[in-house]
């Protein structure tokens, strides 16, 4: 009696798929993958505005604090630099390495147009783009990046939470 392999293949020792099996099997898996992954594209890149969002939250809300503690607005820093004395309320290295959504963390004071402000600046390096950043603003101020508590400073390439006017 022949064994199934046998009946199909001719000889009991050739197991296995055939090319039209395992071509099935890859464009099943390609088509799967096409499906899947840019929603997880979107997933990573909404994890990247939420963290973002979190931390500029921390760092004006330490700003706030500073300033009601000691009297005076933060001092103006260089990009990537913390301000003199801030360093006691925020955690130095979440403000010296870049933010979540590329740039890097900036005080500002007395420039720009505000008295008192903290957030991104994309200094030479990649800018998500000004829908994108629409979209943040839509998602903690007032859907203008032109007004309200979030906005886009003078110089274009800055985007802070303003502590004070």
């Amino acid at each position: 009696m022949m064994s199934r392999s046998e009946q199909r293949h001719g000889h009991p020792l050739a197991w296995g798929f055939t090319l039209i099996e395992v071509l099935v099997v890859v464009v099943i898996l390609a088509i799967l993958a096409a499906i899947v992954l840019p929603a997880f594209a979107g997933t990573t890149d909404e994890a990247r505005k939420a963290a973002f969002i979190k931390q500029l939250k921390i760092f004006a809300d330490a700003a706030e604090m500073y300033t009601a503690m000691t009297g005076e607005y933060l001092e103006d820093s260089s990009t990537g630099v913390v301000p003199q004395g801030f360093e006691s309320y925020i955690r130095v290295e979440s403000w010296t390495r870049p933010t979540p959504i590329g740039g890097r963390w900036d005080a500002e004071r007395y420039d720009n147009g505000i008295t008192s402000g903290v957030g991104v600046h994309f200094q030479g390096g990649t800018y998500p783009g000004d829908e994108y950043m629409l979209d943040i603003d839509r998602r903690i101020d007032d859907n203008s990046l032109a007004t309200g508590a979030y906005r886009q400073l003078q110089d274009q390439t800055r985007y802070y939470y303003i502590i004070a006017e």
